[in-house]
Parts: structure tokens; C-alpha cells; sequence
């Protein structure tokens, strides 16, 4: 792989959105669009929608790519000015997730910035990116720029090794021991939250909503943390009352808005939740009947939400994140400033003293801020991910010529 030439960044770029429109609209090794989105949320355990919306926005983003990216360079590399912004390699190792198909715009912005990728996909969603190898292939990108390899945890490690740069995903046991590797970008648990100080009506409890378990709630930007300097009790009990309602369908219903796992797998994931909630009270358990997962489809178990109300901002629970609608609620004091917020993906802010706005944009440890309720934010294609994919993948050269250009 090292040794196929960088590509023509013209060239690329109308390879990248030939790329994006066959992957959401043609039949590819006869897989169709349709027959994607079923085996995908099969596979992946996700609504059924979510492949489906994400057939539309990986055809609009990546035909976008080459914009999104050229953004990232520095003001400084630009021509004329005496710097060059170049790759730091030219093979960019990816251990890719199974929770989102759009997660794969992570990676294909490295294919934007001309780097050859090798991949290991995600062992429930190995459908998502074979589906764009083989559209990328057949818009024309060189062979030898991709790599597409399944294999065992152990693999993982080899690629990551072999490679010039690696962009991981995965828990924090996975990615806790890569953090300060300058030669790795890890993606682990968002821990996304919201600080809401503000009164409690129907818009604020909708948005809420959406933002816990929108996408089923799979997404690292999903919220799991809702802090409130109201009745954070009253919220809970409401936020529960509208998650419960949430249909429970196989994965394959056009009406499902919840994921589903293997039977054991859902199970332990409700044991973990109750391990972390130390006997706080899960507050949707009232509206199921029966088994505490309602089963569908044999060994499929749908991952019904769960709301847990605690009683103080530093609860070890709300260090938590589980891949279906799972919230913690907790009380917020304008004392505690912005250290409840801290390790965070996403904090929204709601209500709050700009002061706080501000201070959240200082602190390290929290990568986005959203100012109110703004619905669908992280669509934005130009949004930060944990920084800038060009941060990571790029760096500014000096670059100095006689005045003339002659040598």
C-alpha cells in the first residue's frame, strides 16, 4: 500500500462523490440498497432507519469530503505562503465500530487527504464498509489504497503496529492504553451530556428525547448524562414516561427506534446497569411487564431505555455509557460550575450563563459544545470530531525558495 502514489486530489474528489452515489443508490455484488439496509441492521442490531438514513448522508457528505477537509489546513499552508501542509504517512490503520453505519466518514475523510487505508471492521458491522470498498473500487479508486481485513481482537493490535498512523474506536478498556500514543487517534466512549437550567416543559422534554435516543441511541453524541438545577426527580420521572412509550420491534420494522442484542448480551447489559446505578432506581421499569428485556424474534433481545435518577452530579454511575437509550439524571448546583461536565464528547447547555458557555469552550476534557437546543447538530458535515481529521493525519512543513523561484 505504501507503495501506490498519492492521487490526484482532483481526481479524488470526483471519485469520492461517484463513490457516495453508488454506495446509496446502485446494486452492489447484488446487495441493493434496500437488502444493505435489512442485512445491516440485522447484523449491526440498530432500527432499521439508521442505514437507511445514513445511505443519504454518506451520498451528500462524501461528495463533500474534499471541502470538508480542505477547511482543515492551516490559513498558513496555503499557496504563497511559506509552509506546506502534508500527510504524516501514507497507510492510515483503522479499528473500526459497530455502533453507527455514518461512523465510517471518520476513515473516508483520511481517503479525502490521500491516504491508503486498512481497515478492520467492526465485528457486528462488517456490511457498512465492504459495501464502500466496493463502491469506491468501482468509482475508480486504485485497489491498492484499500484494505479490507476481518479478523480477531489480536488483529487489531498487528494493524495498529503496522501501520504509519491508526484511528481506533472502542470502550475504554480498549482505548484507554492508546491514549497519549501521537501516533494513534482513539475514539472511546462520548459520555455525552446535558446541563439544563431552565424550566421543564413539553419542547425541553421532547429535545431531551431526541437527544437520548435518537438513532436508537448507538451514537457516541447520544446523551447519557441529563444534570438539571430544577426537580431532577420530577425530570426523571417525565423523561422515563416518554422513553417507555418508544415502540419495542424488531430491528428490521419500519417503526423500530430501539437496538436490539443477543438475548445474553442484552441481559448483561442489564446487569452492568444495575451494578453501576448501586441502588438507585431505574425509573422505566414500571411501564414493562415480565422478563426485564422483552424478547422478539428467538434469540433477539430489544434494548428497552432506562432512566436512573441519582442524587448527586459525582454519582461513579454517571461515568457509565451503554449502547441503547440510557440516561442518568442528577442535580446540578451553580456552585459546581462546570465540573460535573467535564470528559465529555458533547455538553449542551441549555438555560445556562454564558460565563458557563464559555468556560465549557476552555475546558480540555470537553471536545463539543452546543449552545441550546439546536436539533440534528452533529449532522453539520464541518463539525470538529474530537478535533479536526487534518490535526491528526496532516502537518505544516516550512518551505523556502529564492525570490524568483529560481534554484
Amino acid at each position: 500500500m505504501r507503495a501506490v502514489p498519492e492521487p490526484d486530489p482532483e481526481e479524488l474528489a470526483t471519485v469520492l462523490a461517484e463513490a457516495g452515489r453508488i454506495f446509496a443508490t446502485e446494486t452492489i455484488e447484488g446487495q441493493t440498497p434496500n437488502g444493505y439496509c435489512h442485512q445491516q441492521a440485522l447484523a449491526a442490531g440498530v432500527p432499521v432507519g439508521v442505514p437507511r438514513r445514513t445511505l443519504d448522508r454518506l451520498e451528500h457528505e462524501m461528495g463533500l469530503l474534499p471541502e470538508v477537509v480542505g477547511v482543515q489546513r492551516p490559513v498558513g499552508a496555503v499557496p504563497g505562503h511559506p509552509a506546506r501542509w502534508v500527510r504524516r504517512g501514507s497507510v492510515l490503520g483503522v479499528v473500526a465500530p459497530s455502533n453507527h453505519p455514518a461512523t465510517h466518514l471518520g476513515w473516508l475523510k483520511a481517503v479525502a487527504l490521500g491516504y491508503g487505508v486498512a481497515l478492520r471492521p467492526g465485528a457486528r458491522d462488517p456490511i457498512t464498509p465492504l459495501r464502500l470498498v466496493r463502491a469506491l473500487l468501482r468509482a475508480g479508486l486504485p485497489a491498492g489504497l484499500l484494505s479490507l481485513l476481518p479478523g480477531p481482537h489480536a488483529a487489531a493490535d498487528t494493524l495498529v503496529a503496522a501501520a504509519d498512523l491508526a484511528l481506533v474506536y472502542g470502550s475504554e478498556s480498549t482505548v484507554a492504553r492508546l491514549r497519549g500514543d501521537s501516533r494513534v487517534l482513539v475514539h472511546g466512549p462520548g459520555r455525552s451530556k446535558i446541563l439544563v437550567d431552565a424550566p421543564m416543559d413539553d419542547g425541553l422534554l421532547d429535545h431531551l428525547v431526541a437527544e437520548i435516543a435518537e438513532d436508537g441511541g448507538v451514537r457516541c453524541t447520544n446523551t447519557s448524562v441529563v444534570l438539571t438545577s430544577g426537580d431532577h426527580r420530577a425530570l426523571a420521572v417525565a423523561l422515563a414516561e416518554r422513553l417507555a412509550a418508544l415502540p419495542v420491534r424488531p430491528v428490521t420494522d419500519p417503526d423500530a427506534a430501539l437496538p436490539a442484542r443477543p438475548v445474553k448480551e442484552a441481559l448483561a447489559l442489564r446487569q452492568a446497569l444495575a451494578a453501576a446505578a448501586e441502588g438507585a432506581p431505574e425509573l422505566t421499569k414500571p411501564y414493562y411487564d415480565g422478563e426485564p428485556t422483552p424478547l422478539v424474534d428467538g434469540d433477539a433481545a430489544v434494548l428497552r431505555p432506562a432512566v436512573v435518577c441519582v442524587d448527586r452530579s459525582d454519582h461513579p454511575g454517571l461515568r457509565t455509557e451503554l449502547p441503547f437509550p440510557c440516561v442518568w439524571v442528577a442535580p446540578w448546583r451553580a456552585a459546581e460550575g462546570i465540573a460535573p461536565l467535564h470528559h465529555s464528547l458533547v455538553v449542551t447547555l441549555i438555560g445556562t450563563d454564558p460565563a458557563l458557555v464559555n468556560e465549557a469552550l476552555r475546558t480540555p476534557s470537553i471536545r463539543t459544545v452546543v449552545h441550546g437546543r439546536v436539533p440534528g447538530w452533529w449532522r453539520d458535515p464541518y463539525l470538529p470530531h474530537e478535533g479536526y481529521a487534518g490535526q491528526f493525519l496532516r502537518d505544516v512543513r516550512g518551505y523556502v525558495v529564492p525570490v524568483g523561484g529560481n534554484s
